[in-house]
């Protein structure tokens, strides 16, 4: 497949992406006079911007992996399906937090947390640059080799580590401490998906048992 292809389904992908968070932040909250809404998607499109002109100029093999998002496994697109719905109506919240005044999130609160937002989409790109294989789906791919240098060489699994920053920042940055409650949920579904992962790691991909003794984290130094 040639880059434009890839290029063309990159873009319409984000921008739907960002079209469904759109709707789902300033309905509830019933005006587009939310600056909290604008200034997330804002900043989730230029990170995604960043993040898919990287890959086509470095990896676009793997920017087309990362297109994929029909899972193989049956318990792993049951556990998509429960967590798209449950994003879904994450994201409603801060909407209607706003529109009824529940939450007074700090200005220099909102600021740190887009710049957690900076460092996951960095981190989220240092590992694909370390990892050619890191696709959205759960698989081991054709000549699919182990990984255990720079962020592997600290945890098992950094994309997770950074996704959850992004996902953690998102209430404070869209100013609303209630959408905390629904996303203090993610990190149940991560170690649900990460058991099931490692479970396909440690059958079908040489030297795995040998890095996970090596690298004892999964998700966060020091304690998972």
């Amino acid at each position: 497949m040639s880059s434009r292809p890839i290029l063309i389904q990159a873009v319409i992908k984000a921008l739907l992406s960002v079209l469904v968070l759109g709707v789902l932040i300033f309905l509830p909250a019933g005006t587009l006079r939310f600056p909290n809404g604008w200034l997330f998607l804002i900043t989730l499109y230029v990170l995604m911007s960043v993040t898919m002109v990287y890959l086509l100029k470095k990896d676009p093999e793997l920017l087309r992996k990362r297109l994929q998002l029909k899972e193989r496994q049956k318990q792993q697109k049951s556990l998509m399906k429960f967590t798209a719905i449950f994003f879904l109506l994450a994201y409603t919240l801060p909407g209607f937090d706003y529109r009824f005044g529940w939450s007074q999130v700090p200005l220099w609160l909102v600021i740190l947390a887009v710049l957690i937002m900076i460092l996951g989409y960095a981190l989220f790109i240092e590992v694909m640059r370390e990892n050619s294989y890191a696709s959205r789906i759960i698989e081991i791919q054709e000549g699919q080799k182990l990984i255990d240098t720079g962020l592997y060489g600290i945890i098992r699994h950094p994309m997770y580590a950074a996704a959850l920053l992004i996902y953690l920042a998102s209430p404070f940055v869209l100013g609303s401490f209630y959408m905390i409650i629904p996303i203090l949920l993610l990190p149940v579904i991560l170690v649900i998906r990460i058991q099931n992962e490692e479970e396909l790691l440690l059958n079908e991909l040489p030297g795995y048992e040998a890095y996970r003794k090596k690298v004892r984290y999964r998700l966060i130094p020091g304690i998972w």
